[in-house]
C-alpha cells in the first residue's frame, strides 16, 4: 500500500549501533505518530559500520518478527553509499515486511542514479512499495551560481523515478558546516542568511510536486532547545517544508503539535473545497470573517491541511 508522503513527519534520526531501539519502539516510549530511521553514515565511524550494519539489519529482523501489539513506525535504512541497499537487503529476514525505504545522504547527480536503481531493484524483489528519500545536502548546491542548474537536474532525475520518491530532505547542518556557521538555541536555520538562501532555492524547485522535509534542530531536551524547536517549525511551515528531522524523542511531540492543525485553517479548508461544488461563486470570508477564502488561490492549501489534519489531528 503506497504512504502519504505526509505521514513521515518527524523523523528520529539514530545510530543504527544503538541497542535499545526495538524495546523502546515495542514498549511504545516514543510519541506516536513518528518515523524511524538506523543512521549508518555520519553518526556512524568509519570503523564500526560493519557492527551498525549487523545491528540494523537485527533491529529491523526483530520489530519485523515481534507477535506483540505496538505502534510500528516508518523505517527507514540511512546508508552511505548505494552499495549498501541490495547489501543489507539480502541480510534482512522480516525486517523486509517492515522497511519503508532508504535514505540517501548527500545525494547528487553523481550518485543518485544508483541510487535510484538499487533501490528500483529492492521493490521489484519486494512486490510492494520501498521509497527512497534523497538528502540534499551536497557542497556544490551552495555555489550560487551553478545551484539552479544542478537543482533542475536532480529535480528532472527524480521525477523519472516519481515512484520510488517518498519525501525530498534538506541536510541543513551540512550547509552550515560549508560557511563554518551555526545556529544557537534562540535562533533559526532562516538567519543564516546564506543558508536560507540554499533552503529556499530547494523549496522554490521541489515542493510544488514533493512533499520536503524541514532540517534537523540539534538541541536536545533542554526547555530553550524545546522551545527554539517550536520556533523552527512554525518557520518551517510557512515556508513550506512539512516534517523534520529530529535526534531526541523529547522533539518528537514539539513536531506533531507543529503539524497538528489550528481550528480555524481547518474549518476555512473545508469551506474552500466545498466551494467547488456551489455553483456560485468561488470567494468567501473565513467562518471568523477574518480572512478571505478563495477556491482558485487557496486550493492546494486547503488539500495539504486536510491531510495533515487526517493524521495529526486538528487543534482543541
Amino acid at each position: 500500500m503506497d504512504i502519504s508522503p505526509y505521514a513521515v513527519g518527524a523523523l528520529l534520526y539514530a545510530p543504527a549501533i544503538q541497542d535499545n531501539l526495538v524495546r523502546q519502539v515495542q514498549e511504545e516510549r516514543l510519541d506516536a505518530p513518528y518515523s524511524l530511521a538506523l543512521c549508518l553514515e555520519d553518526s556512524i565511524s568509519d570503523r564500526a559500520v560493519p557492527v551498525a550494519e549487523a545491528c540494523a539489519v537485527r533491529t529491523l529482523d526483530e520489530i519485523g518478527s515481534a507477535r506483540l501489539a505496538f505502534y510500528r513506525p516508518l523505517l527507514f535504512l540511512r546508508v552511505r553509499a548505494p552499495g549498501q541497499i541490495p547489501r543489507l537487503w539480502a541480510r534482512m529476514g522480516a525486517g523486509r515486511t517492515v522497511l519503508t525505504g532508504f535514505i540517501a545522504p548527500k545525494f547528487s547527480l553523481e550518485n543518485g542514479a544508483a541510487y535510484l536503481k538499487a533501490v528500483r531493484h529492492v521493490r521489484e524483489e519486494a512486490g510492494r512499495p520501498v521509497y527512497l528519500m534523497p538528502t540534499l545536502e551536497s557542497g556544490d548546491l551552495a555555489a550560487p551560481d551553478l545551484r539552479p542548474a544542478r537543482l533542475r537536474g536532480l529535480k528532472t532525475m527524480l521525477d523519472a523515478e516519481r515512484d520510488l520518491v517518498l519525501n525530498v530532505r534538506v541536510g541543513g547542518n551540512d550547509f552550515c558546516n560549508l560557511f563554518g556557521v551555526r545556529r544557537r538555541r534562540d535562533e533559526s536555520i532562516y538567519d543564516i542568511g546564506c543558508v536560507a538562501r540554499i533552503l529556499t532555492d530547494i523549496l522554490a524547485c521541489f515542493s510544488r510536486d514533493y512533499v520536503v522535509s524541514g532540517p534537523v534542530w540539534e538541541y536536545f531536551d533542554h526547555p530553550d532547545g524545546l522551545r527554539g524547536l517550536a520556533r523552527e517549525v512554525r518557520l518551517d511551515l510557512l515556508n513550506g517544508f512539512i516534517g523534520k528531522t529530529v535526534i531526541h524523542p523529547a522533539q518528537i511531540p514539539v513536531v506533531n503539535a507543529a503539524l497538528r492543525v489550528a481550528r480555524d485553517d481547518y474549518a476555512d479548508a473545508l469551506r474552500i473545497l466545498d466551494m467547488a461544488d456551489s455553483g456560485g461563486t468561488l470567494v468567501a470570508k473565513s467562518a471568523d470573517g477574518g480572512r478571505m477564502n478563495e477556491y482558485k488561490t487557496h486550493t492546494r492549501w486547503a488539500d495539504k491541511i486536510c491531510t495533515l489534519a487526517e493524521i495529526y489531528g486538528v487543534q482543541p
